[in-house]
This record gives structure tokens, C-alpha cells and sequence, in this order.
């Protein structure tokens, strides 16, 4: 007999892991980041704790994000984060839960079963895998189970994905694995290139959320700190809203492409369904403002903003929570089903 509360929804993102209970919501949104003692790798901090330290440990101290591009890319570090994270929001739980996780559209079957055994190295009993464009469209409402075509996108911070739903399931996907990070990438390079400042992530990460956009809207400004190239001492810089589009439009650019690409094999009837009922971004990249009009001009289909983008995906596992036991639990070689059907 299952306990109450012992299945959990957990979108493992690049930049944040969300988890929610079955029946009680989102319980947890926190960093994906860990710090830990070296050489015992002992967990000191998780979370925000361990986000302050990144740039900022002392050499026997490690700041850690243990997922790149939305997928595992330390899987030890992964394991560790899941388990206190759990712990966290279990505490008093004699049973292990059951853990559906999203994952990349575009996961390969190496990485699924390295997200596998990290869930159930951190105490699952059993892991099911859910594609994060499907949770996201369940999240941000679209009514997926009817013969229509919707389509949306997911902008994490390590992948964008693309999907076309119809009949509750996905028909035609595709993934870009530079998303959020490679906006704040590009900040760095263009504060380098145009200023002769070098700044860290953390300080492009912060003029992203004050001052990016794709589009001007108004006249905001925002200063970095960062190192001169040239004397190697500390520098102000003011960048503004309209520096923005230079520094961003080449990277954003690569999505646009990518929506064209999944569109080219998307049948006719489909596309006439998407041009109607538009567009729908998600995730924290769709914040950056202006993207919503600047993607309609360049794809000549409506473009829609859901509600609360960033919790979208684990919004979406939520529903998907009760139904645990109708679906099958492990890899699912979604790239294999795909090149199959």
C-alpha cells in the first residue's frame, strides 16, 4: 500500500530543480547547485546556500552544478543533490517515493538511464520519465487530448524544446541545447567585445533579468562589475535596454530556426491548426521580454505567453502524478520509439 504524498514530481533543470507532491503541489524550487567538502565530497550546502558560493569557495570547497544543457553531467554530484533535496521535503517518510522526471525531448538512452539510476541511487523505488514539452503544455493548460495541433516551446536554461502536440501525445519535436545560459553567455561576450570587461555568469545572469531583451521596451539600465582587460582592476560598466538586441538577437536567431525546422515536417493540417491557435512558449527563458512579438514577426504565427512559464513543466507532471500506475516505469527510449514510428 502506497503512502500519501510518497509520489513526487521532480523537473531536474540546468539552472533549477522543482519538485512537487502528489496532492500538495510544488514543494520545492530551488537551485540546481550543491557544495561540497574536497576531497570527501561530503555535502555541506544545497541550493540558494550553495548558489552564493559559486565563483567564492576557497580551495578546499567545490560549487557545483551537476546538470548541463538538461541533462546529467555529474551524475555522483546528481545523486547527493536528489537525496537531500528529498530528505528535505521527506523527512519523516518510512517509505521510498516514486519519482516522475522530465527530461529533453531530445534525451538519448544513455541519459535516461543515467537519470534512472540517479533516482533510484537517491532513494526511489521506482523512476518514470515524462518529455518536458508534453508536462509543459499540460501545465500552461492547452487542451493536448483533442485532434488539434498545438504547438509550444520550452525555454530552460540549458535546452529549448519544440513540440507538436495532438491527442495527448507529442508529434513532431525538436531541441536546442543553448537556451537561457547561452543569452547570459552572449551578455558575457558582448560586455567583453564592446567594453573590455570581463564579468562573471552570476553578473550576466543578473543584467539578463534587469536589462535583456530582444526588443526595447523602455529605457532601463543596469551596472556590472567586472575585471578591465587591459589593467586587470575592477570596472563599472552601464549597459541599457538598447544594447540588448545586439548582444542578443544572433543567439536568439538559433531559435527561431529550430521552430522552422520542427514546422517544415509538421503535416500541412497541422501547421493550419498552429497558425490559428499560435504559439505557446514556457520556461524561464520566455521571460525575456519583447521575444513573444520579435518570434511572431519571424514566423508570421501568433505567439502566446503561458502563466507562470517557469512552472509550467513541474505544473504539468503534477496531474500526471495520479496516474503513475498506468505507466511504465524506467528508460523509454524515446529516440529509439521516435526513429521506430
Amino acid at each position: 500500500m502506497k503512502l500519501f504524498g510518497s509520489d513526487v514530481g521532480v523537473d531536474l533543470g540546468t539552472a533549477s530543480l522543482r519538485m512537487s507532491l502528489r496532492g500538495k503541489g510544488v514543494v520545492l524550487r530551488a537551485p540546481t547547485v550543491l557544495a561540497v567538502e574536497k576531497p570527501s565530497g561530503r555535502v555541506l550546502q544545497v541550493g540558494q546556500e550553495a548558489e552564493r558560493m559559486l565563483g567564492r569557495t576557497p580551495a578546499n570547497l567545490a560549487a557545483i552544478r551537476p546538470v548541463r544543457q538538461g541533462t546529467i553531467s555529474d551524475y555522483d554530484m546528481t545523486v547527493k543533490l536528489l537525496r537531500e533535496q528529498l530528505r528535505s521535503i521527506l523527512p519523516f517518510s518510512t517509505v521510498k517515493p516514486r519519482l516522475l522526471f522530465s527530461v529533453p525531448g531530445s534525451i538519448s538512452s544513455v541519459e535516461e538511464r543515467a537519470v534512472v539510476q540517479a533516482g533510484l541511487q537517491a532513494g526511489a523505488r521506482k523512476v518514470f520519465l515524462m518529455e518536458a514539452p508534453l508536462a509543459a503544455a499540460l501545465g500552461a493548460g492547452l487542451p493536448v487530448g483533442e485532434a488539434e495541433g498545438r504547438m509550444v516551446v520550452d525555454i530552460g536554461a540549458g535546452t529549448a524544446d519544440i513540440a507538436v502536440l495532438s491527442l495527448g501525445g507529442i508529434c513532431r519535436s525538436g531541441s536546442l541545447r543553448t537556451a537561457g545560459n547561452a543569452l547570459r553567455d552572449a551578455i558575457v561576450r558582448y560586455v567583453r567585445n564592446k567594453h573590455g570587461v570581463l564579468i562573471g555568469e552570476n553578473m550576466a545572469e543578473e543584467a539578463k533579468l534587469q536589462v535583456g531583451c530582444i526588443r526595447p521596451e523602455g529605457e532601463r539600465q543596469c551596472q556590472v562589475k567586472g575585471r578591465d582587460l587591459l589593467t586587470g582592476l575592477p570596472r563599472l560598466v552601464t549597459l541599457s535596454e538598447a544594447e540588448m538586441p545586439e548582444a542578443l538577437e544572433e543567439t536568439a536567431l538559433g531559435l527561431v530556426d529550430a521552430i522552422r525546422a520542427v514546422l517544415e515536417q509538421t503535416p500541412p493540417e497541422m501547421v493550419a491548426d498552429i497558425s490559428s491557435s499560435g504559439i505557446t512558449l514556457t520556461g524561464g527563458g520566455s521571460r525575456l521580454r519583447g521575444l513573444a512579438p520579435w518570434l511572431q514577426e519571424r514566423t508570421g504565427i501568433p505567439v502566446l505567453l503561458a502563466d507562470d512559464g517557469e512552472d509550467c513543466v513541474i505544473a504539468g507532471l503534477e496531474p500526471a502524478l495520479k496516474k503513475l500506475d498506468e505507466l511504465q516505469d524506467g528508460p523509454m527510449n524515446f529516440m529509439r520509439r521516435k526513429q521506430l514510428s
